[in-house]
């Protein structure tokens, strides 16, 4: 048997150790947005470093003016020359509201059978907490067989995902010498692995390549000094709620196509490659559609709903306030009106060029009797990772020869705002190793992972090991 093939076979044998060590961290309520869990957010930081220290890696907390990041090194074996890769992950967790949804306490995990299998239930099982163990689990069965990890590591996993990382980028950019400069002691790191995002099925691993950027804006249009009488202002004065939504009704064409002008100018097309691959994965639309409670789709013309749910960009709104909504009826002509909308953009998209064509395009159908104020509630770029990028192509081969399966290449709707700060600050590509399922709940009550997916996700960061560490950089 291969060393790989040992290693595989001691996560097997050790599952259940490494079970009642995830429900261990799961345990810890790290709501990292809530002041009164402060302490127990950096007792959770504080196990990881426990857990890698006792694997072999130099482990800390690394201040932050919030949450605390916990970092750890390990050189690799003797003579390594491998790549350095940098592993990140979060330790902090959503709120458990609303609590009585909860058929058992958030974090007092339990395990209960599933459609697929066992399964672990808390918060945190599998945003991010069960998806980081899986690769400590992968090193640490690494360091029982062969007594030493096989690649050069660092691990970053932050406690502020779930509040928007405020304070990561600075401290990336205070690392960005100690983790890809010329004076990093172990050498610069050359990509990073990150394990937040989902596979493909619950028997399928899969490799996450493009992620859509966001912004998103709120408009607030002002009109009368205050609420007025509908029956003796009515088709005389601006109603903000009727302009705001003349504006926004001319948003999408007949083809859903969106409006704003140079919206579509730098999208990069798919390409034939990447559709035919897309549609071969056979993707289920009227289940996902039985999913949302529905029975047809909309979007773009001329694409698939996984085409647009991964590779187009769309523009939504997500909010749209004003007037009376009350029980009853009010006449009234509200003073304001707001709405909120936010855009998922695709590589190339720069979102502060769709950003400033998008306000303009609002301020010119605007009243002048209105004033229109804008607030701008943030945005990320879009990210790709080429599919022959050398990372993909020894992660795809190596995963079909050791496990057996061949993960998918995957697009991902969402937004991961932290892998564009490791392109942007560090020049870092991203290698995105997920193994949540579309039905884990996350951020919603009874969260949960499903042990196959951990188990295969450990197998997977281990055979992932094995080849990164035989590749020459």
């Amino acid at each position: 048997m291969t060393t790989t093939q040992d290693v595989l076979a001691q996560l097997d044998q050790v599952f259940d150790s490494s079970v009642s060590r995830l429900a261990q961290w799961l345990s810890i309520p790290s709501v990292g947005t809530d002041p009164a869990c402060n302490d127990d957010t950096r007792r959770a930081g504080q196990w990881l470093v426990d857990q890698l220290s006792a694997i072999g890696l130099e482990a800390q907390l690394a201040e932050t003016p919030g949450h605390p990041v916990v970092m750890a090194h390990h050189p690799g074996p003797v003579g390594y020359a491998g790549p350095h890769i940098l592993f990140y992950g979060h330790y902090d967790v959503q709120p458990a509201d609303p609590l009585d949804l909860w058929k058992s306490p958030p974090f007092e995990p339990v395990i209960e059978d599933g459609p697929t299998g066992k399964r672990i239930v808390a918060r945190g099982a599998a945003d991010d907490k069960g998806q980081v163990m899986t690769f400590v689990e992968a090193l640490r069965a690494w360091k029982d067989v062969t007594g030493e990890i096989p690649c050069r590591i660092t691990c970053l996993v932050e406690g502020e995902e779930e509040s928007g990382s405020v304070n990561l980028d600075n401290f990336l950019t205070d690392q960005r010498e100690a983790l890809v400069g010329t004076g990093a002691a172990n050498g610069p790191c050359d990509f990073v692995v990150v394990s937040d995002t989902g596979m493909w099925d619950s028997n399928t691993p899969a490799l996450t390549t493009m992620l859509r950027g966001l912004i998103y804006l709120e408009f607030i249009l002002h009109g009368p000094s205050h609420d007025l009488h509908s029956g003796m202002a009515g088709g005389c004065v601006p109603n903000p709620i009727n302009e705001l939504t003349r504006i926004f009704g001319r948003l999408h064409d007949a083809d859903r196509c969106i409006q704003i002008p140079g919206f579509y100018d730098d999208v990069q097309p798919l390409s034939d490659a990447l559709r035919a691959e897309w549609e071969a994965l056979g993707f289920d639309e009227q289940g996902f559609l039985t999913e949302c409670g529905l029975t047809e789709d909309v979007g773009e013309y001329g694409y698939s709903l996984l085409e647009r749910q991964w590779g187009r960009p769309t523009c939504d709104i997500n909010g749209i306030v004003g007037g009376y909504t009350g029980k009853g009826a009010k006449t009234v002509i509200p003073a304001t009106a707001s709405v909120k909308v936010s855009c998922r953009l695709v590589p190339n998209q720069d979102p502060d060029k769709i950003t400033q064509s998008f306000i303009e395009w609002v301020k010119a159908q605007v009243p002048p009797a209105c004033k229109l104020e804008v607030l701008d509630h943030g945005s990320g770029r879009p990210f790709v990772m080429a599919p022959d990028s050398p990372y993909v192509e020894v992660a795809r081969a190596g995963l079909e020869e050791d496990l057996g399966k061949r993960p998918v290449l995957m697009g991902c709707g969402g937004s991961i705002p932290v892998v564009e700060s490791f392109k942007r600050i560090l020049g870092l590509d991203a290698l995105l190793v997920g193994f949540g399922l579309s039905d884990d709940r996350v951020h919603s009550p009874n969260e949960k992972f499903d042990l196959k997916c951990f188990n295969l996700g450990q197998r997977t960061h281990a055979a992932l090991l094995s080849r990164f560490a035989g590749m020459q950089v």
